[in-house]
């Protein structure tokens, strides 16, 4: 049984930073892709980012330039460094795993970002 856990989510100042980390557990075929989506109240789930297995990144537009998400180093590990962290990055941020037919989501961990 494939499980995802996230951790480091809390509450902080706006201009600063928090790393969020991610483990699968249970793993038996390759991972194609760990990312990082979020949700705000009201809002849909979005893309923050995803690094591919062949170390290939992607992030959305208003993340560029502050975070990065990088391959931990235990394996099937991820982590996502927010900078200058804005009150619109406030949300919830799941951590997502994909294999070539199936995703897994974590349960969450909360990021709020106070102006």
């Amino acid at each position: 049984q494939v499980q995802v856990v996230e951790s480091g989510g809390g509450l902080v100042q706006a201009g600063e930073s928090l790393r969020l980390s991610c483990a699968a557990s249970g793993i038996i075929e390759t991972i194609k892709y760990m990312g990082w989506y979020r949700q705000a109240p009201g809002k849909q789930r979005e893309l923050v980012a995803t690094l591919s297995a062949q170390d290939a990144t992607n992030y959305d537009d208003s993340v560029k330039g502050r975070f990065t998400i990088s391959r931990g180093h235990v394996k099937n590990t991820v982590q996502l460094q927010m900078d200058r962290l804005k009150p619109e990055d406030t949300a919830v941020y799941y951590c997502h795993v994909e294999f070539d037919t199936t995703v897994f989501w974590g349960q969450g961990t909360q990021v709020t970002v106070s102006s």
